[in-house]
């Protein structure tokens, strides 16, 4: 089915590693079967993409690439195999792809390129356009369908009044969404949330308190955990001390605790957060870990193993994670933009990215979002 789509649009283009990004006029992308191309309204600056285009971090991706990270858009054009979408819908583009014949093959759409053979192929055959342009070609099933009027519309009229930055915190929450989902969080369960200060991991506080448990933030930042505390009836706070019995002593005394997100960064790796929370979790306790710890963690085995702890390995989510979410947040459980406590520190055009990167940097604490509006 064609629409009428511009020749050329505007793109971010990294052509090697620790090359900066490149404003470029390209071809504006066209459907093909299994796709929509979608007009690109806002995008969330990814946090760690400028280390990943220097070649600082582990992940690696095919050359040129236009980065990008899970958006909010509208349907432009649609292919022709195509049954829900209409354009004009507004969506929510994530960006987690499995390749169709074959869900092991996943990469991060706009950022990497996985870890196998497989996966490197059907990036660079396939994917290598991300959503840091004007227009982006997206699968369709990682095209989500936003209910505009519900989101959007008048309280008046039963809608949650939201704008469209507003929407961009949604896709924020998916990763750690997708964690606590994953070990089966339940309403009124206390589940412990460390590191839960930064960016990323606060997104997490956000989400559990939407499922109606009862979190306790850990982290270093005070600040923020007080800031946490001030606005969440359902929050506790725990500061690391570094000291793993008084930790675990304090953590206990919030409990009993159910369960225990982590989501440390690399430079955790010497953290004693991870062991405090082992074993302050009650017995039948779970434990998701979704972070990026390079290195071997000595667990306490003989605490698990007679606690009957469950202990599970979550990289990223599940399709059925991504409709649960936009449900709770349709729903109205799911508070988005400052009724969520989101902040938008900053709004950036393409050609503004150096600017906007400096920003980005600048703004790592829970809650905080910058934006790019092509």
């Amino acid at each position: 089915m064609a629409q009428t789509l511009p020749e050329t649009m505007k793109a971010l283009v990294c052509e090697d590693i620790g090359q900066p990004l490149q404003l470029k006029t390209v071809p504006t992308p066209l459907p093909t079967p299994g796709s929509v191309v979608v007009k690109v309204l806002a995008v969330q600056s990814q946090r760690s993409l400028a280390a990943i285009i220097a070649g600082k971090t582990p992940f690696t991706f095919p050359k040129p690439l236009t980065p990008g990270n899970t958006a909010i858009g509208r349907v432009a054009a649609t292919g022709p195999d195509t049954t829900s979408l209409a354009v004009g819908q507004l969506i929510m583009l994530d960006t987690f792809v499995r390749a169709r014949d074959n869900s092991d093959i996943q990469i991060l759409w706009g950022f990497s390129d996985g870890f196998t053979p497989q996966s490197k192929k059907f990036m660079a055959d396939n994917w290598v356009m991300g959503s840091y342009a004007e227009y982006v070609r997206a699968p369709l099933e990682n095209t989500w369908a936003l209910d505009e009027k519900r989101l959007c519309g008048n309280p008046s009229d039963g809608g949650l009044g939201y704008s469209i930055n507003d929407l961009v915190s949604l896709p924020e929450i998916l990763i750690p969404y997708g964690g606590l989902r994953g070990i089966n969080l339940r309403p009124g369960e206390t589940i412990v949330i460390a590191p839960a200060t930064g960016g990323f991991s606060g997104s997490a506080v956000f989400a559990a308190l939407a499922m109606g448990a009862t979190v306790i933030a850990m982290g270093r930042n005070e600040k923020v955990l007080q800031r946490l505390k001030d606005n969440f009836p359902r929050v506790r706070t725990v500061v690391n001390t570094g000291d793993v019995q008084a930790d675990t002593a304090t953590l206990r005394a919030l409990g009993p605790i159910d369960a225990y997100l982590d989501l440390s960064p690399p430079q955790a790796s010497s953290s004693s957060h991870i062991r405090s929370c082992f074993l302050a979790l009650r017995q039948y306790g779970r434990a998701s870990l979704m972070g990026f710890i390079p290195t071997d963690l000595a667990l306490p085995y003989s605490h698990a193993m007679g606690n009957n702890l469950t202990i599970r390995g979550q990289f990223m989510y599940e399709r059925a994670d991504v409709k649960s979410l936009i449900q709770l947040a349709e729903s109205g459980q799911l508070k988005l933009g400052v009724a969520g406590s989101y902040e938008i520190c900053g709004k950036y055009q393409l050609d503004e990215i150096e600017e906007c990167f400096q920003k980005t940097e600048a703004c790592q604490e829970a809650g905080q979002i910058v934006l790019i509006t092509p």
